[in-house]
């Protein structure tokens, strides 16, 4: 798929130090919005609108970046693309990557938590 890493843990040390004690409230707030983005992309691809589709992973893109997580948010942007290009047929398949690849990401950061 991509030889991003699944966490840049260079970008998640730069947003620790400049976070100190709010960086746990930052990533139980990233995964609590990438829940509901994930939910509102099934929303928007069962409503089959491709706009909503598109702007939702616009969105969580950009979220998945500043939190240093570039593999999910490669595939993001591979939706977004999807939606702009009405390409709904794309999208579960998506969906399905988004979700492995959220998975990967909330592993490793529960390990980096656990430091």
């Amino acid at each position: 798929m991509t030889d991003k890493p699944h966490l840049d843990e260079e970008a998640l040390a730069e947003l620790r130090d400049v976070m100190e004690d709010e960086f746990e409230v930052l990533i139980q707030t990233y995964l609590a919005d990438s829940r509901d983005r994930i939910r509102a992309l099934r929303e928007a691809l069962e409503a089959e609108d491709s706009d909503a589709f598109a702007k939702t992973a616009h969105s969580f893109k950009g979220s998945c970046i500043n939190i240093g997580a570039p593999r999910l948010g490669e595939i993001c942007l591979k939706a977004e693309m999807a939606g702009k290009e009405s390409r709904l047929g794309d999208a579960p398949d998506l969906l399905n990557d988004i979700d492995q690849e959220f998975a990967q990401v909330i592993h490793g950061l529960d390990g980096l938590m656990a430091r």
